[in-house]
């Protein structure tokens, strides 16, 4: 059965033919593809792309796209224990199932389902789950992963929304919201460390998962003239990512030239905070993402 869609929202091929999501009302634009449920843009009314995207992204079925808001599920990074297993887990790279959309006043709200299958029980996380994410789209872009554990024993599991943002220049960009906050610098070999009272910089990789926080982020963007404020709740991880100059230009999805339009602020639970769910608990993470401006 062929679901009902409101005028607001367009089913059809999108880059290589992968199905996606385009959206737009009044109120702003989206394009969310069924590969990985992937946001892939988000533009307010009047207001620049919010949402960043590489322009050598793949968009292939066996590929994660880059960019955008890719979700990380079941684990994060390097599965611990099998180096065959696809980074950051294969939650990105599955296509999800559309299962509502409705338009309630010029904000859109959309939900996707994932569930495990023969594929996912034979993978390097076996577990039997059922995942619901509703995304709404309007004045802010909201998210919310919510995960069942469906199965008879309990489970546990890491989540990341890798969100990238656009940024005029990220040497012209700085996060707040994060000051007293231990984090794991994976530039310094994971050295422990605590952010001061000065705002996030870049001026060279940076690579730091924030622990045990559930503070609001704000990423200020002095070319712009803007901020873009990332709340979130059932999250305790924070990172913050910019690749920089080596880094990008040893990724093949990722242009040479441009990490300095990016930043990356994940909503997450990785690591000591991973989620672990006894058989019929769920967990819901969201975050929501609000653009300012910045006054003179």
């Amino acid at each position: 059965m062929i679901m009902e869609l409101p005028p607001s929202v367009t089913r059809g091929p999108g880059r290589n033919g992968l199905e996606r999501l385009a959206i737009a009302t009044g109120r702003a634009t989206a394009e969310i593809y069924l590969h990985g449920a992937h946001v892939t843009a988000w533009q307010p009314s009047g207001a620049a792309p919010v949402v960043w995207v590489s322009a050598d992204s793949q968009f292939h079925p066996d590929k994660p796209i880059r960019g955008g808001v890719p979700i990380c599920f079941p684990w994060f990074g390097a599965h611990a224990t099998d180096a065959a297993a696809p980074m950051h887990g294969f939650a990105r790279l599955r296509e999800w199932t559309l299962s509502g959309a409705e338009d309630r006043g010029g904000e859109v709200h959309v939900t996707f389902g994932l569930a495990d299958d023969d594929t996912s029980r034979r993978s390097a996380w076996p577990h039997r789950f059922s995942a619901v994410y509703r995304i709404t789209i309007g004045d802010r872009l909201a998210m919310a992963l919510d995960v069942t554990n469906s199965g008879d024993t309990p489970l546990t599991f890491e989540a990341a929304l890798h969100s990238y943002f656009a940024v005029s220049d990220i040497r012209r960009a700085h996060v707040t919201g994060l000051a007293g906050t231990e984090y794991l610098d994976k530039v310094d070999g994971f050295a422990r460390k605590r952010q001061t009272e000065t705002p996030i910089g870049f001026a060279g990789e940076t690579d730091r998962i924030y622990l045990d926080t559930e503070g609001t982020c704000t990423l200020h963007d002095t070319g712009l003239r803007r901020s873009i404020e990332i709340a979130k709740t059932g999250s305790q991880s924070t990172i913050v990512w910019n690749p920089w100059i080596d880094k990008a230009r040893a990724m093949p999805d990722f242009g040479d030239d441009e990490w300095p339009s990016m930043v990356c602020i994940e909503t997450a639970n990785v690591g000591s905070a991973a989620i672990a769910l006894e058989p019929g608990s769920h967990h819901t993470m969201t975050a929501v993402v609000a653009i300012r401006a910045i006054a003179d």
